[in-house]
């Protein structure tokens, strides 16, 4: 069965079946407390909402319950199908969820807090934006890319290996980067570092066995460390979105949100920014797994955070089907309300 998060639990009272949302999703209430403290910073301390919620101190905002349980029932239709989601709205803390703790493989959005690591890397001088990497036999992967095919020896700069991981899901420059970041265990204690509690690297890209892991919630997570500034200086901030808006599949959430508002599906980007939408995101597909998280600009300077994860039989199309039929069900919670024109003399 799907599990649905259908509440989040208010200070002394009891807990409902999605309470456990408020209790785990730790960095993510930093989107849910301090009222007043929003009104001049939208952004709130990861390490203060976490003592907060320790400290039973932390007040939500309210759930999208039709959304989530609009989720349960699109994965609901598919037996052999599991899926995870959640949605966290960054400027008034309203979220949606579909069993968002679920560890599941990542494919390629792995990607995506690997690129947060090097970067967080570059903010401690710890590599260099330019610094060159060498292809190694043992680092090559099979699947998406082009580096695999260059002489052995051939070096690449970091911004290089790191722009094409996520451009075109580069596997043997992901590998190149783990390999300069420290390896296996490095990664994964700096993946823990930044409470990614889920995600785990534990085999080289493309990993089509599913080893490599990650839930929706770290997902939501790497993208709001990024865009609140917790994680990041602003400069490598800016990089982080830079490489992310490179991202060549747009098929899965921008295609999803784009029949949601009632767009053409020619381009999903085009059409999204014709709209006054962006979304920065990273995909993943191993064939028994498929994967996307996004950061969502939207038309009133508002920002929401969505990530999906589907697995069931290899190369089913109702898994891919499913992210966008989901992704399609957050466009009336993300169109603006209409505003009056006021008309002055």
């Amino acid at each position: 069965g799907v599990l649905v998060g259908t509440s989040i639990r208010f200070i002394d009272s009891y807990a409902d079946q999605g309470s456990q949302l408020l209790r785990q999703i730790k960095p993510l209430n930093v989107i849910f407390s301090d009222r007043n403290n929003r009104r001049t910073n939208p952004y709130f301390s990861v390490a203060d909402a976490a003592k907060r919620l320790k400290n039973n101190t932390l007040q939500p905002h309210k759930e999208l319950k039709n959304l989530s349980l609009k989720w349960l029932n699109l994965a609901s239709r598919q037996s052999t199908l599991k899926a995870s989601a959640l949605l966290v709205n960054l400027d008034n803390g309203s979220f949606a969820s579909l069993d968002p703790f679920a560890a599941l493989p990542a494919a390629s959005s792995i990607k995506a807090p690997i690129l947060l690591v090097a970067l967080n890397m570059l903010d401690s001088y710890e590599l260099k934006w330019n610094e060159p990497l060498q292809l190694k036999k043992e680092l090559i992967g099979g699947g998406a890319g082009w580096m695999a095919f260059e002489p052995l020896g051939t070096t690449f700069p970091i911004h290089e290996v790191a722009t094409e991981m996520i451009r075109v899901s580069d596997n043997t420059a992901t590998n190149l980067l783990i390999k300069r970041i420290g390896g296996r265990e490095l990664l994964n204690e700096k993946f823990k570092k930044l409470d990614l509690s889920s995600t785990e690297f534990n085999n080289w890209l493309p990993d089509l066995a599913g080893t490599n892991i990650t839930s929706v919630r770290d997902l939501v997570l790497v993208m709001a460390l990024v865009d609140s500034g917790e994680a990041l200086r602003l400069r490598s901030r800016d990089l982080f979105r830079e490489v992310m808006s490179t991202s060549v599949s747009n098929r899965l959430i921008p295609g999803g949100l784009l029949k949601g508002l009632g767009g053409s599906q020619l381009n999903p980007d085009d059409g999204l920014l014709l709209k006054g939408y962006r979304v920065f995101n990273k995909t993943g597909d191993i064939g028994t797994a498929y994967v996307d998280v996004g950061l969502i600009e939207m038309p009133n300077n508002t920002r929401a955070i969505a990530a999906f994860i589907v697995t069931g039989p290899f190369n089913d199309p109702r898994s891919t089907q499913l992210i966008r039929d989901m992704s399609e069900a957050m466009a009336p919670v993300l169109k603006p309300k209409a505003e009056l024109l006021k008309l002055t003399n």
